[in-house]
């Protein structure tokens, strides 16, 4: 089926069109799940802790890509909706140098100082060494994991979102194939799953510079170009949403870890890492979706069609009541089992994670609505209220439930902070949506 940016959409048509990015978003997790795994099962839970503790630093610094993948994915839609494809190609090109130059600049800066910043988030001597190993080699290709963010989202607005899914595919293979080889035959440890990893992002993210280096059959390719500021700023502001919500998460991140260390230890460390690897798969069934569509809205919103934006929003909103409902209770039925195949090793381990889990479950049922209401505004590219959400939903409200329900509730608190941050969010959701709607005629 041939799908193009400016169809109408029927249930089938948009599941057809964002299927291929919710696969390559699930598949991202998959992988990443899987590093886990060996390294739990091959290095041990302090390793696993270890990796729990710097991937917050990781992905802070990842979320540029995410920044420049969504928000310039919907400047160039919505130049295409506006029907000046030069325009569009010159805007690509400047979006994913910048993605590349910004790249480098911040693994070099997390290289040099990742040590100081393990100590100041209260690291322990057990848990340093590991992941300042393991943080540095992920570094290295840090450049490589911010290009395979943005061309995620870019490849959609180029109309080829099955070709963003198949380098998922072959970034995943690499990494469980190198997995294997570094980890279990070669004895690497944590270095190896980190090498493995690192070398992953780099099929997945230089591949995309190649095709688009060359003349293609897709609507995107590099072209000459001077240096646009006001739109790339534009797009930055466009993309603020992801990029607030990778800084606030991994800062929520590394408070969660803070604060699981003084209740629980390293074993608290360890089962929320369990639980954030199964929370990454579930959430990017949704990031995939909002991914997928961004470009429709984009595109739609170009061209002033507000009767396909209708038509979107009301079967988005269909959709992803249907998707939290079932998350929620995959969440709830599947929380032995993800707990035992992460940790089954450890009985005090796998209990904690199981409850975790179980908590979670309400989480799941609500994350969906508060990132399909910060992507819809990026695709109206209004970055400020996009970023307004997210900035809610995973750092302030989140931030704040970190540090008092376990005052109130006890050790226990914590596992409830992600849900009770979603339930006030949702509040300014609606809100905005609401307040919004006839500007943008998307209700």
């Amino acid at each position: 089926m041939s799908i193009q940016l400016s169809d109408h959409f029927t249930y089938r048509k948009l599941a057809a069109f964002v299927l291929p990015t919710i696969a390559m978003m699930v598949l991202t997790s998959v992988y990443t799940m899987v590093d886990a795994l060996f390294i739990s099962h091959y290095a041990g839970e302090i390793a696993l802790a270890a990796v729990n503790f710097v991937f917050p630093v990781i992905m802070l610094l990842g979320g540029l890509g995410f920044m420049f993948g969504t928000g310039g994915t919907a400047l160039v839609a919505k130049t295409f909706g506006q029907g000046d494809s030069t325009q569009a190609r010159r805007y690509f090109t400047q979006i994913s140098l910048l993605a590349a130059l910004i790249g480098c600049a911040m693994a070099t800066l997390g290289i040099l100082f990742l040590p100081e910043v393990c100590l100041l988030l209260g690291g322990t001597q057990d848990i340093i060494p590991d992941a300042v190993l393991y943080g540095r080699i992920m570094l290295v290709f840090l450049p490589c994991c911010i290009l395979q963010c943005s061309f995620q989202a870019l490849l959609v607005a180029a109309e080829k979102p099955k070709m963003a899914f198949w380098l998922s595919v072959a970034g995943g293979v690499t990494n469980i194939v190198l997995d294997l080889l570094f980890v279990v035959v070669f004895d690497w440890g944590l270095a190896g799953a980190a090498w493995a990893t690192g070398l992953s992002q780099a099929v997945a993210g230089l591949v995309p510079v190649l095709y688009f280096s060359r003349p293609n059959d897709s609507l995107l390719r590099f072209v000459r170009t001077g240096l646009d500021v006001r739109p790339m700023l534009q797009a930055c502001s466009n993309g603020a949403s992801e990029l607030v919500t990778g800084v606030s998460a991994s800062f929520v991140g590394m408070l969660y870890n803070y604060q699981l260390l003084q209740y629980y230890g390293e074993n608290g460390v360890a089962a929320y890492g369990v639980v954030m690897y199964v929370a990454f798969l579930f959430g990017s069934i949704i990031f995939g979706y909002d991914m997928g569509s961004n470009p429709l809205f984009a595109y739609n919103h170009g061209a002033e069609n507000h009767a396909e934006l209708r038509n979107l929003f009301r079967k988005s909103l269909v959709l992803i009541t249907g998707g939290g409902g079932l998350l929620c209770v995959a969440a709830l039925c599947l929380s032995y089992p993800m707990a035992y195949l992460f940790v089954g090793y450890n009985a005090e381990l796998t209990a904690l994670a199981q409850y975790a889990f179980c908590v979670f479950a309400v989480y799941f049922a609500l994350h969906g609505y508060n990132i399909f209401a910060s992507g819809l505004f990026t695709a109206m590219n209004n970055g400020f209220i996009s970023a307004l959400i997210a900035f809610s939903r995973t750092f302030l409200f989140q931030a704040a439930a970190v540090l008092l329900l376990p005052l109130l509730f006890g050790a226990g608190g914590i596992w409830w902070s992600a849900a009770a941050a979603e339930v006030l969010a949702l509040f300014i959701s609606v809100f905005l949506v609401l307040r919004y709607r006839k500007r943008y005629g998307y209700l």
